[in-house]
């Protein structure tokens, strides 16, 4: 022993990512964090703040997959967390995951609501926004077609239900 007191790296706050062809979205998910030590480069982000639940210190390091341009990226801070919107510095296919090293962290989430797929990623409006009627009509599902009226068929429950027998008839 050196005599000096260890010391216990911070917890990592939860990260959540998408993507699309230019950009890269993080999110530090780390609730009422008031004035963060960020520090963007072209292969790394490196995030530290209090908050949370308990008000404690947290800290992360992510170091990227591809290069980014840092110039260009922008971050907001949000109550719910901080948001990054990161360039990437080559336009082109999708990364195949967001670290360098190939490690499943149980911190680090895919961000759904903001996820396209690839092939979708060129279709911005029409990946979420589409006009569902004519969907459903171009499947078959509204209108417009020459099928009966399911409001107009009869049903077996649409009949008279018989009086019940009184119960004076039933003594013997």
């Amino acid at each position: 022993m050196t005599g000096e007191a260890a010391t216990t790296p911070l917890p990592v706050p939860p990260v959540l990512w998408a993507q699309r062809k230019n950009v890269v979205y993080v999110k530090v998910a780390l609730e009422d964090c008031k004035n963060p030590a960020i520090n963007i480069t072209a292969d790394s982000l490196h995030f530290k703040g209090t908050g949370g639940a308990e008000s404690k210190p947290h800290e992360v390091t992510l170091r990227f997959l591809h290069p980014i341009k840092p110039e260009e990226s922008r971050y907001v801070v949000r109550p719910r967390g901080t948001e990054f919107v990161l360039a990437k510095a080559e336009e082109g296919p999708f990364w195949k995951r967001l670290l360098q090293d190939d490690v499943k962290h149980h911190w680090l989430k895919v961000d759904f609501n903001k996820w396209v797929d690839e092939d979708d990623s060129g279709d911005e409006l029409g990946a979420g926004g589409g006009d569902f009627e004519e969907m459903m009509r171009s499947m078959g599902g509204l209108g417009d077609d020459d099928t009966p009226d399911m409001d107009q068929a009869g049903d077996s429950d649409d009949e008279e239900i018989p009086d019940l027998e009184s119960s004076s008839s039933n003594k013997e």
